[in-house]
């Protein structure tokens, strides 16, 4: 009686294996991509620095290759995304209902839509905390940016808010599968607004008043429209 569960267990483990294979092999494809166009994308990330800042600089011989390999990497990530999302539905498919399937996609969609949002509006309120910070510098306390820190700061910045987008998906699927209710989601209202508040303080990494608040104002209006598509789903 045990040798069929442990063939089921050892199948899933083996299927789980092989999507694994097929999104580390997309990710290195995405990075080889990335590596080609990452001079003009070190270009692009340099904007947001203050002019004069613009210049950032690499304390060791290779330190602007890693830097490189650090974008590629990112942009190997992002590329590989829809395989990644695929590769997952794929793989919890089978032990999900028919009813549960139909709102896989939508909620696969959804959920690249928002961390490309996240990303670009991570991007966007770069300059904010760049400014914030850079603007402790004093006469005798000038900031010397290294590449690899300056590197890790914005793709950092950019992860946070794409991943902490994912958040109306998550909530959309435990409602869906009947977890969640709109009634219990509208009466955490309050504590949803607390939990946000403290999310967009902690996840930004750059301290300034600006990337916050842009951050927990993106997460509340996400929220309200999370709440409608829940009492639509359950009507």
């Amino acid at each position: 009686m045990t040798e069929p569960a442990t063939m089921s267990i050892l199948q899933h483990l083996e299927e789980l294996r092989r999507r694994l294979i097929v999104v580390v092999i997309a990710i290195l494809i995405g990075a080889v991509v990335g590596f080609v166009v990452s001079g003009p994308v070190l270009d692009l990330l340099r904007r947001p620095l203050p002019e004069e800042y613009s210049t950032i600089y690499f304390t060791s011989p290779g330190g602007a290759l890693s830097a490189q390999f650090k974008i590629a990497g990112f942009i190997g990530i992002g590329l590989a995304i829809p395989i990644i999302f695929f590769e997952t539905w794929r793989f919890v498919t089978p032990g999900l209902t028919s009813r549960e399937r139909r709102i896989v996609w939508p909620l696969l969609i959804a959920s690249m839509v928002l961390f490309s949002l996240g990303v670009v509006i991570g991007f966007s309120v770069i300059p904010y905390a760049l400014n914030f910070l850079l603007g402790f510098a004093r006469d005798g306390v000038e900031p010397l940016l290294t590449i690899d820190e300056y590197i890790g700061f914005v793709t950092t910045m950019m992860l946070a808010f794409g991943l902490v987008l994912q958040f109306p998906v998550i909530l959309i699927g435990l409602a869906r599968t009947g977890i969640l209710s709109h009634k219990r989601l509208s009466a955490a209202r309050r504590s949803a607004i607390v939990a946000i508040t403290l999310f967009a303080i902690v996840l930004t990494p750059g301290g300034d008043p600006i990337s916050p608040l842009i951050l927990g104002g993106t997460m509340y209006l996400l929220f309200e429209f999370t709440l409608l598509i829940v009492r639509f789903i359950q009507r």
